[in-house]
């Protein structure tokens, strides 16, 4: 073969490794959609359980504000648990495990939340990852009859600008 034949070749295996890269990360992105939405649901349950929403109980500083009264100056609330027992076991299936445990009340959230915040993490950086992949194959030419450049462009920059 000549020159411009193998690096033809070269620069379309290149293509393909990063179009398996993107894919794989969409795929990656809507696992991990999956996980959220399904922590996202658990939580939502616990608080129905214990009739509390994120913002229906006063933080400390309002009760501070209402009732000074020797004594302890602040009754620590969890803003999930309420005056709901912490301590009543739940029956919780820890993620990535098919084990089901029963956990007190306050750990289930609280593992819950957790895993919330590490998944949204995963997903900003997934989503970031699938917007570069796609910017650099659309620069090398792949994706121009479907998204422009200048598009995609616009569209990384927005988010850097966020960060």
């Amino acid at each position: 073969m000549d020159g411009n034949m193998k690096a033809f070749q070269e620069r379309l295996l290149e293509l393909e490794t990063e179009g398996e890269q993107l894919l794989l990360a969409r795929h990656k992105v809507i696992e991990n959609d999956r996980l959220r939405n399904g922590n996202r649901e658990a939580l939502t349950a616990l608080r129905k359980r214990a009739r509390t929403t994120k913002t229906s109980l006063p933080s400390p500083f309002e009760s501070i504000m209402k009732d000074i009264v020797p004594g302890p100056m602040v009754k620590e609330v969890c803003t999930t648990c309420g005056d709901h027992d912490s301590e009543e076991r739940t029956w919780m299936m820890f993620p990535g495990a098919d084990v089901f445990a029963r956990v007190p009340f306050h750990a289930a959230h609280t593992i819950l939340e957790t895993d919330q915040g590490k998944l949204d993490y995963e997903a900003k950086k997934l989503q970031s990852y699938v917007k570069e992949k796609s910017l650099l194959i659309s620069e090398q030419g792949a994706l121009s009859d479907k998204i422009s450049p200048n598009v995609l462009r616009s569209l990384v920059t927005l988010t850097d600008k966020s960060k």
